[in-house]
């Protein structure tokens, strides 16, 4: 995996970073993590241009969850739990995740796209619940950023650990950004209980 993708971008560059990403927002698994942090070694060896990379990242994932969210918005319920097995989506992953945007869109939004499973379905969720568009693409564009930023710098400054490296955070970052989801909703839910009480 690790040398076809290095064969993927050293040939294809930022456009092929760009098409990579617009898989990854859509929800379809693809190896779009891994990607963005080898992108950041090819940078670090001076291959790739650093800031072309991370333009390219950041609008290949916008554009990727704008068409997930059209799809969510235009289309609806029926089509996301009629294919969501193609995004490795259950009913009950569904629901789940249907409740986490209706308590807090931000949170489910920046955070959500860390949680497994619950991640493929956040920009349609989005569309669905029709939220604003503009609120959306900032809060996507949030999490885009902070997401290609950390991987670009993990593969710039520890390139040559990657496997470590990328080990770590696979087995670790989900499961901490679940905690912060957590955390934040049951937050949200005390401060609820407490405005009723009042």
């Amino acid at each position: 995996m690790k040398d076809w993708v290095l064969h993927y971008l050293g040939t294809l560059g930022a456009g092929g970073l760009f098409l990579g990403l617009i898989i990854e927002a859509l929800g379809i698994p693809f190896p779009g993590g891994l990607m963005t942090l080898l992108a950041g070694i090819l940078v670090n060896q001076g291959r790739l241009d650093f800031y072309h990379i991370l333009a390219a990242a950041v609008l290949g994932f916008n554009v990727g969850a704008t068409a997930a969210y059209l799809i969510g918005r235009c289309v609806g319920e029926p089509f996301l739990l009629r294919y969501g097995k193609y995004l490795m989506v259950t009913p009950a992953k569904f629901n789940q995740a249907r409740s986490w945007m209706y308590r807090s869109a931000p949170a489910f939004i920046i955070f959500g796209r860390f949680v497994p499973m619950v991640s493929n379905l956040t920009p349609y969720l989005a569309g669905i619940s029709r939220l604003p568009f503009v609120q959306f693409l900032i809060y996507n564009s949030l999490f885009a950023l902070s997401w290609v930023s950390f991987n670009l710098g993990i593969g710039i400054f520890f390139g040559h650990h990657w496997e470590s490296i990328f080990s770590l955070i696979q087995s670790r970052l989900p499961l901490l950004a679940l905690g912060v989801l957590v955390v934040y909703l049951l937050y949200l839910f005390l401060k609820q209980k407490a405005l009723h009480r009042t």
